[in-house]
Formats: C-alpha cells, sequence, structure tokens
C-alpha cells in the first residue's frame, strides 16, 4: 500500500500523469466525496450534541464552526484540485483531531463523556484522511497516533468509561485502516482500467489504419489499377482525350492520397445521384456503353453515397473487363428512405460461388463491392451464371 501515497499524496497527483476522465482521477474523486460524506455525518452528530447538551454556550458554536471551517478548507481544497492537500489535513489533524476535545474540555466547560463525545467523534474522519494524504507511512501513521492518543487524553480528563475510549479508538484506527486499504484498492483498478483504456485505443488506432490502408487499396483498385488494365488489354486508346483526361484525375487522386491532405477528401463528398453519374461518366471514358435511369433518389449520409458510388465503379469496371460486351444498365431508385441500385449486363457471366478475390489476388467483388456496401450499413447480391449475364444489387439499409 505504500505506493498508492506516492501518485496520491500531492495535490496535483490525477493532473499531471493521468489525463481528465483517467481511472486515477475517478479513484481519487470518489474517495475524496466518500470521506467528505464520512465528515458531514460526523458534523451532523456534533450539532444534534451541541443543541442537546450545549445550546447555551456560544463557545461550543464556535467550535462547532472551527470544525466546519476545517472540514471546508480540507475539502474544499480537494474539490478544486482533485486531491487532499498536505498542508491543510496537517492543519486539520491539529486542530479537529487534536485541538478540538482539549477546547471544548478548558473553554466550553465541558465536563462530561457525552458533551465531549462530538468532538471525539470528529478524529475519525480526520485520521481517514490523513492515511490517503501523507505520503510517507511515517508521517501517516504519526498523525492517526497522535489523534489516538489525544482522545485517551481527553477522555481521562472527563473520566469516560474504559469502553467509551476502546469503542473510539477503534473508530479512529479502523477508519484510516479501511480509508487506507480502500485506496490502495481504489488505485489499482483505476490503473487496471486506465491500461485497459490505452490497449483499447491502441487497437482502435490500428484497426483505423488498417480501414485507411483497405479503403486507399479499394479506391486504387477501381481507378488507378482498372484503367492501366483497360489500357493494357489494348481496349481503348490510351491517346484518346476521354482517356487521358481520366488519368490526369486518377494522377490528381494519386497525389491527395500521398500527400494526405483531409481537406481535399472533405471537397470529394457529394450526394448519390452525382456519385453514381461519377461512376458511370468514368467508366464511358473507357469505351464502355451505359443506360442509366433514375428515379425518387433518397437524401443519404456522404459516406453512403461514396460507397454507392465506389461500388458501381467497380462493378462497371467488372463489366468492360470480364463480361465480353460493351453495354450495361444502372437503374437507381428510391423509396421511404430506401435506395437500390442495380447494374445489369448481358455478357458472359460467371459463378459466384467460385469467387473469393480478384484476378491476380485482387479486391474485385468480395471486398470492392460486398465489404463497402457491408462497411456502409448496406449489403450488395450478385446474381450471375456462365453465359447467362450478371444483375449486381446494391441495397442501402442492408
Amino acid at each position: 500500500m505504500g505506493g498508492a501515497d506516492n501518485a496520491g499524496g500531492g495535490s496535483s497527483a490525477g493532473g499531471s500523469s493521468a489525463g481528465i476522465g483517467s481511472g486515477l482521477q475517478r479513484a481519487q474523486v470518489f474517495l475524496c466525496l466518500a470521506t467528505l460524506l464520512y465528515r458531514g455525518s460526523h458534523l451532523m452528530i456534533g450539532l444534534v450534541a451541541v443543541v442537546q447538551h450545549q445550546r447555551d454556550r456560544p463557545a461550543a458554536w464556535v467550535l462547532l464552526a472551527v470544525a466546519v471551517a476545517c472540514s471546508v478548507l480540507v475539502h474544499g481544497l480537494a474539490r478544486v484540485r482533485g486531491w487532499f492537500d498536505r498542508r491543510a489535513v496537517a492543519v486539520d489533524v491539529l486542530v479537529t483531531g487534536c485541538a478540538l476535545p482539549f477546547a471544548a474540555y478548558a473553554w466550553a466547560d465541558t465536563r462530561q463523556a457525552p458533551a465531549i463525545a462530538w468532538t471525539m467523534v470528529l478524529g475519525g474522519s480526520a485520521s481517514a484522511v490523513a492515511a490517503v494524504t501523507f505520503r510517507r507511512w511515517a508521517a501517516a501513521v504519526g498523525a492517526v497516533l497522535l489523534i489516538a492518543l489525544t482522545h485517551v487524553v481527553g477522555y481521562q480528563l472527563v473520566e469516560a468509561e474504559v469502553a467509551v475510549v476502546g469503542g473510539h479508538l477503534n473508530a479512529i484506527l479502523s477508519s484510516a485502516v479501511i480509508t487506507r486499504v480502500f485506496w490502495w484498492y481504489l488505485r489499482r483498478q483505476g490503473r487496471l482500467l486506465d491500461a485497459a483504456t490505452e490497449q483499447a485505443m491502441r487497437a482502435e488506432a490500428g484497426r483505423a489504419r488498417y480501414a485507411e490502408r483497405i479503403a486507399h487499396h479499394r479506391a486504387l483498385h477501381d481507378t488507378v489499377l482498372a484503367t492501366l488494365t483497360t489500357i493494357a488489354h489494348g481496349a481503348v486508346d490510351a491517346n484518346a482525350p476521354e482517356v487521358r483526361r481520366r488519368c490526369a484525375r486518377e494522377a490528381a487522386y494519386l497525389r491527395r492520397l500521398v500527400q494526405q491532405n483531409p481537406d481535399d477528401d472533405a471537397a470529394t463528398r457529394q450526394d448519390v445521384g452525382a456519385a453514381l453519374e461519377g461512376a458511370v461518366r468514368e467508366t464511358e471514358e473507357l469505351g464502355l456503353r451505359v443506360t442509366t435511369q433514375y428515379h425518387a433518389l433518397p437524401t443519404v449520409p456522404p459516406d453512403v453515397a461514396t460507397a454507392f458510388g465506389d461500388a458501381v465503379r467497380e462493378a462497371l469496371n467488372n463489366v468492360l473487363r470480364h463480361s465480353g460486351t460493351g453495354r450495361a444498365f444502372l437503374t437507381a431508385t428510391g423509396d421511404d428512405g430506401h435506395l437500390l441500385v442495380t447494374v445489369v449486363d448481358q455478357g458472359a457471366g460467371f459463378d459466384p460461388g467460385r469467387v473469393t478475390v480478384g484476378a491476380a489476388g485482387g479486391f474485385g467483388l468480395p471486398r470492392s463491392v460486398h465489404a463497402r456496401m457491408r462497411d456502409s450499413g448496406g449489403a450488395a447480391e450478385v446474381d450471375s451464371a456462365p453465359g447467362e449475364g450478371t444483375c449486381v444489387a446494391l441495397r442501402w439499409p442492408g
């Protein structure tokens, strides 16, 4: 338990070594609140005792006010700084824990155990705070023993019974030990929580980097690689103005990808109609004829519009590369916030059950179409058979 003091003994323990809302700070806040409630219960006992036994003695009310002032000092600073201030706690131990019983005996003319008991009760909450505030064991144990010795002498002055003295000593010592154990346990749990949070943040950062890398791979597959593959197969004239314009756009995309400029990504966001038209236009520049039909397109989030545009682009690229036909049909309809987009060709077709990844280890349908739609909350279905053409249906929500 000694290690618990080192990080929590100062007033800035939580602020310098842990972020706001960390497990350590939550542990400190909880313990400060618990000890405040403990002190509040003792002050309430003092108020009742003064009203019952010393209502007509102004000195008793002054002593109660001093106890309240010390409590406000200790717990007010703890509230502001996040942890107990050692100097304020030292004042509380000397005044509330030690001086108050003797002042009640000498100044308030208290000569009976029931009348002085309320000042003794405050020693329990004073020892609890001292046990977790002082960094060194010697200081913490010394403060608790000083309060205990004060209570023994004070009760001897009023000739209290041994059982009463023993009960109050037990309260002082047990308050210190229990609070110390609580603080050790809360710090330990706070450290475990902070470690788990840090691990989760690292894992989330890794997932984000992986997702970003996959997104870039998909985009490269659907744009640059598709263009280069089409040119390499001789399906289009590389010197045609449309092809050169497309190459220029994709070169600009590669530059943005290298520079990692988030403003460029934000500027490319568009609605779903524009995203679909962009995919159609880019594929037509490579020689594919696309017949389009749109009806009542709904408003969708930007990431959904982007996912539809990229998925349609890949579906049209597949028609261009694999179907053996130069014609495709795209239909997009909306109904009550739902969106359905289909890409149909009457080409060679294939067996969807045998498709795992794209040709030469590329992304193809599983990752460039299905995964994109799934990540955006949608779904994709592929209906095809050898010699029967292909229909790719994209739905959102899925």
